[in-house]
C-alpha cells in the first residue's frame, strides 16, 4: 500500500510540474488559469490526489526512516503548525476562488506586505515539518517534489499578474520579496518591536 500511495503522489506531482512547465516554456497559460477552465480542474484534481497520497504514505510508513526521535518529532510538529498557521492566515485574506488561481483582486496587505507568496511560504515550512514529523523516506521524497512545484508556481503566475495588474503589481513586486527576504525579516521585527511598518 505504501508504494502504491507513493507512486500516485509522484504521478500527481509530475502532472503539476508538467502544467507549470508548459506555462513557463510555451505561450499557453495553463497556470494560473484565471477562470475555471479544464486546467483549473486538472490542477486541483492532481493536488487532491497528491494530498491523499502523502497522508496515506505517512500512515503506512510512519517512523520507518533514520531521523532521531523525539527531536524530529518535536521539530516536525512545530514546523507543521507554523506552516499551517501561515498558510491559513494568508488564504483567509483572499476569497476562495482567488486562492485557487481564479483572477480577483491584488492583495498587498496583511501577510502579503511581507511576502508576495505567504501561502507558499506556509506550504514549504509545513511540508518540511510534515516530513520530519513522519520520519518516512517516501514522505521526504514527496515533500521534496511538493517544494519543487511550489517554487515554480510564482514563476508561472507572475506574468499573469503583471498582465492583469500592470504598474500596480510592478510597484508591489519591487518592494516585497517573492518568498522571504531581508525586508520580510526587518518588517516582522519592526512589527514585533511595536514600530510602525515602513512601505
Amino acid at each position: 500500500m505504501t508504494l502504491v500511495a507513493f507512486g500516485v503522489g509522484l504521478l500527481a506531482a509530475a502532472g503539476i510540474v508538467l502544467i507549470l512547465a508548459v506555462t513557463l516554456t510555451t505561450s499557453r497559460q495553463w497556470w494560473p488559469p484565471g477562470d475555471k477552465t479544464w486546467a483549473y480542474y486538472l490542477h486541483w484534481s492532481l493536488v487532491g490526489a497528491f494530498n491523499v497520497s502523502i497522508v496515506v504514505t505517512a500512515v503506512f510508513d510512519w517512523n520507518q526512516w533514520v531521523l532521531v526521535r523525539p527531536a524530529s518529532l518535536v521539530a516536525g510538529g512545530v514546523l507543521s503548525a507554523v506552516g499551517a498557521a501561515v498558510f491559513v492566515r494568508s488564504a483567509d485574506v483572499m476569497q476562495s476562488d482567488e486562492v485557487r488561481g481564479v483572477t480577483g483582486d491584488l492583495y498587498t496587505g496583511g501577510p502579503y506586505a511581507y511576502s508576495r507568496n505567504p501561502q507558499y511560504v506556509g506550504m514549504i515550512v509545513g511540508i518540511v515539518g510534515f516530513a520530519l514529523l513522519t520520519n518516512s523516506r517516501f514522505v521526504a521524497v514527496l515533500a521534496a517534489a511538493h517544494v519543487g512545484w511550489v517554487l515554480l508556481l510564482p514563476l508561472a503566475e507572475e506574468p499573469h499578474l503583471r498582465a492583469e495588474y500592470g504598474a500596480e503589481y510592478e510597484a508591489y513586486a519591487s518592494t516585497v520579496p517573492r518568498f522571504v527576504g531581508r525586508q520580510t525579516i526587518r518588517e516582522l521585527t519592526n512589527r514585533l518591536d511595536g514600530h510602525e511598518l515602513t512601505s
